[in-house]
């Protein structure tokens, strides 16, 4: 191992040998132990920015923090919403009922049609007209004559 890669090696994984790749740990353990100046000097510096790093602490967030981002998201509000304001998950079943009218209402349409084309002996349709009662069929006036 260069002293180049192992300043690259130390850049990447800090001063740690256990941190560093399995295959190139051994000789970058052999490169320390021949104390070679260059490779000790990067050593150095990874295990300064190691400890740095590892001094640096981020601190808890408070209780009003949190708080107000909870209540800041859409589902987090603790507030009670009107029920127009609510998702609108029940809109779905709404439409799947009014599916389900319009089609009862369309198969009954149907049937009260094509039972009264059959000519059944029900009640008459509205499509039953004998001529009876039309507005033709009245002998009131008889203009045959004329």
């Amino acid at each position: 191992m260069t002293p180049e890669r192992f300043r690259r090696l130390t850049e990447v994984y800090g001063a740690m040998p256990e941190h560093w790749p399995e295959a190139e740990r051994a000789a970058a353990q052999a490169l320390i132990a021949q104390r070679d100046p260059e490779s000790l000097a990067a050593l150095a510096d990874a295990s300064s920015l190691d400890m740095l790093l590892s001094a640096h602490g981020v601190a808890a967030p408070r209780n009003d923090l949190i708080r107000r981002i909870v209540e800041s998201s859409p589902e987090g509000s603790s507030a009670i919403k009107p029920a127009w304001k609510k998702p609108n998950w029940w809109l779905s079943g709404v439409g799947f009922v009014g599916a389900g009218v319009a089609g009862i209402a369309a198969g009954v349409l149907v049937i009260s049609l094509t039972t009264s084309f059959s000519g059944s002996a029900g009640q008459p349709s509205f499509f039953d007209q004998t001529g009876e009662s039309t507005v033709f069929s009245s002998n009131t006036s008889d203009w045959s004559d004329q």
